[in-house]
């Protein structure tokens, strides 16, 4: 696990008080659904109902640059397809601009954050934001991101699958961005302020977040959020390592053999599935699942290879 050290660190150590589980699943509009993310949506959901606990969706459609017409709702008729059923309204990040710029005058009422003029490129030899802005004024007549003044401490947090993990994030990150020089509200923010508004207690995600979650604990801790129990699954990926995501022959799924997929999928999460599922009916194939789920039983691994 990546763990960054500090001399100055002092260990701060993430728990959450029992709460009425709460899951999400919470896609990108940029495509329609692959392997892959029907994996973690299958791995949310499975924890979710196993504990007989609400299941949700949100839309995160900030970046709209990257967003493809028509992919939202795709993306939800998908899922039905494959039987999943959420609990209430799906939410829609932009539908919630106001509360991200709420929080953002907040902090920086704090003097938490400040204003950024560094490009891209200037910063593309650089592992770790080096601080250039923090103690300067920006530019002026360049656009500016908001970044967050992040102190040395080491994050620590349990994660149900892949164990303890650690990291200093001014070490590891440093300043991080809230708010892109594009006005785009930062993934950061937006994913802490939305699961603490939805009342998400558990997420399950890929392993490709691990590295991100000390970052949101630290924002969490700063705004006096409880943070959700986290479980990264392993992340798939193709022969060659590449993520599965990324991959052009598995941008879609096949809309005729839906049952086929999940249960390679259960298969994936470490279920076993028998044979005889095969003949089952979508909702009988989750059932079985639920029945069989233990998050245990999910490869302590931050990537898997599959065959596409």
């Amino acid at each position: 696990m990546n763990a960054a050290k500090s001399s100055t660190a002092t260990a701060t150590t993430a728990t959450a008080e029992p709460r009425p589980y709460v899951g999400r699943f919470a896609p990108t509009p940029s495509g329609d659904l692959h392997l892959g993310s029907l994996y973690t949506a299958a791995a949310s959901y499975l924890d979710a109902r196993a504990q007989r606990g609400r299941w949700l969706l949100r839309v995160e459609d900030l970046d709209r640059p990257r967003e493809v017409a028509g992919s939202a709702e795709r993306i939800l008729r998908t899922l039905e397809r494959f039987g999943f059923e959420w609990d209430g309204e799906v939410m829609r990040q932009s539908d919630r601009m106001e509360h991200y710029l709420g929080a953002l005058q907040s902090l920086a009422a704090r003097g938490l954050t400040y204003e950024c003029s560094c490009s891209r490129r200037q910063l593309e030899d650089e592992s770790r934001y080096p601080g250039t802005c923090r103690e300067r004024p920006a530019v002026r007549g360049v656009a500016t991101a908001t970044r967050l003044r992040v102190e040395p401490g080491l994050i620590m947090f349990s994660d149900r699958i892949q164990g303890t993990y650690r990291q200093d994030v001014a070490a590891a990150a440093g300043d991080v961005i809230l708010k892109r020089r594009d006005a785009v509200i930062a993934y950061l923010l937006a994913v802490v302020l939305d699961d603490a508004a939805q009342g998400v207690t558990h997420t399950v995600r890929g392993a490709d977040l691990l590295d991100n979650t000390p970052r949101q604990i630290y924002l969490q801790q700063l705004l006096g959020l409880a943070p959700p129990s986290y479980a990264h699954v392993p992340v798939l990926t193709e022969p060659d390592d590449s993520k599965l995501a990324k991959s052009k022959r598995s941008v879609k799924l096949d809309e005729h053999s839906e049952l086929p997929q999940l249960i390679a999928v259960f298969s994936l999460l470490g279920l076993a599935p028998p044979d005889a599922l095969a003949a089952a009916s979508i909702a009988e194939a989750w059932a079985w699942a639920i029945g069989r789920w233990g998050i245990h039983r999910v490869p302590k691994r931050l990537n898997m290879r599959v065959a596409v």
